[in-house]
């Protein structure tokens, strides 16, 4: 049946071939300008799957009670102190607030009023025990240095730790740490070397792990499904962001992005690399093998037309159809 049913389109092609050359000719064109007309990609993996699929189902629950898990993009913060990564991470945050059409919500992990009311409760008793009797003891020289933030302030402060020795309420080796680090941040700002000073450091006695030293930033961006990369406008605001507020210079901060977001705008940028070298590649390795196999120009160009004019009524058709180019 199907052999017959070719053959007897074929011999049709045969008889009438000027027919079939207008007619494919006529509809390559209505396709081409359809197609061109109507085009649109649409970059939501989701949407090819299913949403009637038991699991797909649960993860579309889980997804309303857990937003962002899914669409979010994930800002690392680096930055020689806690402070300075609490800092950095503060005015980045403010920053992207400040900009409702680009993010849909934005949580620093590590920060907020809740972290910093209540921050400590989580920490080993030992940890909160020795801080708490660091800033009993410095409770003086922290006031001095608070009421005047200036070289005679340090002074001040200088002055009120020798009088502490002098009358035996502290000992020059209880004070060789602080003053090691005050010293070595003085030499390192009059060397024109970037220079940091923590005083969570100096009160804790200890240095902070590389995970202290790290904050994470949450946020769910608005994406654009109908261009190549959804989130590309979010991450380069961030980006922006972060080099307009100098944070590598005040902050000696380094940001960086991951997540679900940055990962797939990745993968999707990839099919721009090398397309029109690629293009043009399959183009000659295709005009290759068909003259190895058929030597004969007429045919060649015969096939060629043929496969762009299939290639357009398919675009035009799946375009009808489906309404968007799905990369995936």
């Amino acid at each position: 049946m199907l052999s017959s049913t070719v053959t007897a389109i074929v011999r049709f092609c045969a008889r009438f071939p000027w027919f079939i050359i207008i007619l494919g000719v006529c509809g390559g064109a209505v396709s081409v300008a359809y197609a061109a007309r109507h085009f649109a990609i649409n970059t939501d993996i989701n949407k090819l799957i299913s949403q009637d699929l038991d699991w797909r189902k649960r993860e579309l629950d889980f997804e309303k009670l857990f937003p962002g898990h899914f669409g979010s993009t994930l800002i690392v913060v680096d930055a020689p102190t806690v402070e300075l990564a609490a800092q950095a991470s503060a005015a980045l945050t403010r920053r992207m607030a400040a900009q409702p059409e680009l993010f849909r919500s934005i949580e620093d992990m590590a920060g907020g009023e809740f972290f910093s009311r209540n921050g400590w409760l989580y920490p080993p008793a030992a940890d909160v025990a020795q801080l708490t009797q660091g800033l009993g003891q410095a409770g003086p020289l922290i006031g001095t240095l608070s009421g005047d933030p200036s070289l005679r302030g340090l002074t001040r402060t200088l002055s009120l730790t020798f009088i502490g020795v002098q009358n035996r309420m502290t000992t020059l080796d209880a004070l060789a740490r602080p003053l090691s680090m005050a010293a070595t941040t003085v030499e390192d700002v009059l060397a024109g070397r970037p220079a940091v000073f923590s005083w969570l450091e100096l009160l804790t006695g200890k240095h902070p792990e590389a995970s202290e030293l790290r904050r994470f930033i949450e946020v769910r961006p608005v994406l654009d499904y109908s261009a190549l990369e959804p989130g590309r406008r979010s991450s380069n605001a961030i980006r922006q962001a972060a080099a307009e507020l100098d944070l590598a210079s005040k902050y000696q901060a380094r940001v960086r992005l991951t997540g679900s977001v940055p990962m797939a705008d990745e993968e999707f940028a990839t099919v721009q690399q090398g397309a029109l070298v690629n293009t043009l590649g399959t183009i000659i390795v295709v005009m290759m093998i068909l003259w190895l196999a058929l030597k004969s120009a007429r045919i060649i160009s015969a096939v060629f037309i043929n496969l762009f004019v299939g290639l357009a009524a398919t675009a035009a058709l799946g375009l009808m159809m489906v309404g968007a180019l799905n990369m995936i």
